[in-house]
C-alpha cells in the first residue's frame, strides 16, 4: 500500500521508542549527553563515562553508545532477531553514529535547521499513530526509561536528516525515459498501447422529412449549432450548454462520450479531430442525424490488451500495540460488527473508531485502487468481497481492518500508470545508490578519531 495514510501508512511497531529508533537508525540521528555517573555504592558518585570517538570537533560519549546499543537491540528482538557479539555490535553501532554526527554537522555548515513547530507537530503526529496524546506519550516514554526531552531530540534530528538528504540528493536524482522504457522491457511488460480520447459532443437533430422541409430543419439546426458556438467562445461552460440544448441521449452528461478509442469514434468525428489540441471545440459537422459540436476533453494512451481490476473500498482500522492485544483489537471489531448489523453506518463509525487519521475523518473511505496500492492481505480481502459486503477482521501490518467495498470496475492499464510506477521503482534504485555515496562523501570529507578502551 503506497504512502498510506490509510493502509498505505508507515509501519507502527509494538513499542514507542522501538519505533522511534528504527526510524532513526534508518534515516540516522545522534546527539551528545553529558557524562553519566554510576549509582553510588560508597557514598559518592564514580565518574564512569569516557569519549568513545571525536569527530571533527564534537565528541560521542560512551554512555550514548551504549543507550543506541539497547534500543537497537529492542528493535531487533521485537523482529525475532538477536543482535551480533558484543564487540561487533558496538563496533556497528558506533559507526552509525558517527556517520550520523557528521551529517548533522554537514546541516549546521549548511543552515538546515528544524523550527519548533514542526517538530511539535511530527510528534503528535508519532502519539496519534500510538493511540496517545502527547502526554500520554511523555508519560509512556518516561515509564521505558526514555526521557521525553532526549526523545524530542532525536525527532529533530531525524527530521533535520531527511531535510539535509533532501536538499542534498533527492533532488538531484533524474530517470531518464529511455531507463524507463529499458525496466519494462527488461519485465517483458509491452508498451503497445492505442490512443483514448474523450470528446463531448453537442447535437442539433433536423427533421426526419424530406426534400425542402428537411433542408429547411437543417439550415435551422446549422444557425443553433453556430450560436451555441458563439456563446462557448464567449466563455459559456460547453457541457451545461449541453445538457440544455442538445437531443443526444449523452446529453444529461453534458454530452460526454466517455473514454473512446478510435474504432469507438464515428469516422467522421475521427476525421475532424485528427491534430486537435485538448480543449479545441469543433463544428458545426453535419452528419445523416442533425449538427454536431464537438469538445476534445483530453486524450491518453493506454495499453492495448491490459484489463486490471479496479475498487474503492473504506475501512476500519484498529492498531495493535501495547495498549490494544491482538484479542482486544479482535473484541472491538467483533463490536463493531454487531453494531453495523445493527443498522448503525459505517462511515459513522469509522469516524468514531478507526485508528487510521487519513481515513477516519471520511468515514474511512479510501481512494480508487489500483493492483498493488494496498498491501497484498488488504487487497486480497477487498478483491473477494462483493460490493457493499462488510469483512471479517483482516490482519495486516498495520493492525485490523474491518473492509467494506462500495464499487468495484475493470479499468485499461494506462501507459501512463505503468510507465509512472517503472519511473517510481528506478527513484527509489536511484535514490538508495546516490544516498549512499554522498554519505561515504561526507564521512571520508570528516576528521573521525575513534577511542579505544581505557584510553
Amino acid at each position: 500500500m503506497t504512502t498510506m495514510s490509510s493502509p498505505q501508512a508507515t509501519k507502527k511497531t509494538m513499542n514507542i521508542v522501538c519505533y522511534a529508533w528504527l526510524t532513526l537508525a534508518m534515516l540516522g540521528a545522534s546527539g551528545l549527553v553529558s557524562p553519566t555517573r554510576a549509582q553510588p555504592t560508597s557514598g559518592r558518585s564514580v565518574m564512569v563515562d569516557r569519549v568513545a570517538a571525536v569527530v571533527n570537533t564534537q565528541v560521542i560519549l560512551e554512555s550514548e553508545v551504549q543507550r543506541r546499543m539497547r534500543q537497537s537491540a529492542q528493535t531487533l528482538a521485537k523482529s525475532g532477531q538477536k543482535p551480533p557479539p558484543t564487540a561487533v555490535f558496538r563496533e556497528q553501532v558506533l559507526d552509525r553514529m558517527i556517520t550520523d554526527l557528521a551529517l548533522v554537522q554537514r546541516a549546521s555548515q549548511l543552515g538546515v535547521t528544524v523550527d519548533e513547530t514542526t517538530l511539535t507537530r511530527a510528534i503528535g503526529t508519532i502519539a496519534q499513530q500510538n493511540g496517545l496524546t502527547v502526554t500520554g506519550l511523555r508519560d509512556q516514554l518516561e515509564k521505558e526509561g526514555t526521557p521525553f526531552e532526549r526523545f524530542r531530540e532525536d525527532i529533530r534530528e531525524e527530521i533535520l536528516l531527511a531535510r539535509l538528504r533532501e536538499r542534498e540528493v533527492d533532488n538531484r536524482v533524474r530517470v531518464s525515459d529511455a531507463e524507463v522504457d529499458a525496466l519494462l522491457a527488461s519485465r517483458g511488460q509491452s508498451l503497445a498501447s492505442e490512443e483514448e480520447l474523450l470528446v463531448r459532443q453537442i447535437l442539433i437533430a433536423v427533421t426526419e422529412a424530406q426534400g425542402d422541409a428537411r433542408a429547411r430543419s437543417r439550415d435551422q439546426a446549422r444557425r443553433i449549432a453556430e450560436d451555441l458556438l458563439t456563446k462557448i467562445k464567449r466563455g459559456e461552460d460547453f457541457a451545461e450548454l449541453a445538457r440544455l440544448n442538445s437531443n443526444s441521449p449523452d446529453a444529461p452528461a453534458g454530452g460526454s462520450l466517455g473514454w473512446r478509442t478510435a474504432a469507438r469514434i464515428p469516422s467522421l468525428f475521427l476525421k475532424s479531430l485528427e491534430g486537435a489540441q485538448v480543449g479545441a471545440v469543433i463544428g458545426p459537422i453535419d452528419s445523416g442525424g442533425g449538427v454536431h459540436l464537438l469538445k476534445l476533453e483530453d486524450r491518453r494512451s493506454r495499453l492495448a490488451s491490459q484489463l486490471v481490476d479496479v475498487y474503492r473500498a473504506r475501512h476500519i482500522l484498529i492498531r495493535v500495540d501495547e495498549q490494544t492485544s491482538e484479542p482486544l483489537a479482535l473484541r472491538r471489531l467483533a463490536e463493531v460488527k454487531r453494531r453495523l448489523s445493527l443498522g448503525e453506518d459505517f462511515g459513522a463509525l469509522a469516524r468514531e473508531i478507526s485508528q487510521d487519521p487519513g481515513s477516519a475523518a471520511r468515514g474511512g473511505e479510501l481512494d480508487w485502487a489500483y493492483p498493488g496500492d494496498m498491501v497484498p492481505e488488504f487487497e486480497r480481502a477487498a478483491m473477494n468481497l462483493r460490493v457493499r459486503e462488510v469483512s471479517e477482521a483482516v490482519r495486516s501490518v498495520f493492525g485490523f481492518h474491518l473492509i467494506e467495498v462500495l464499487e468495484k470496475r475493470r479499468e485499461p492499464l494506462t501507459e501512463d500508470r505503468l510507465r509512472l510506477a517503472a519511473r517510481m521503482a528506478l527513484r527509489e534504485r536511484k535514490l538508495g545508490e546516490a544516498v549512499d555515496e554522498w554519505t561515504r562523501e561526507v564521512r571520508a570529507n570528516t576528521f573521525v578519531e575513534t577511542k579505544k578502551s581505557g584510553e
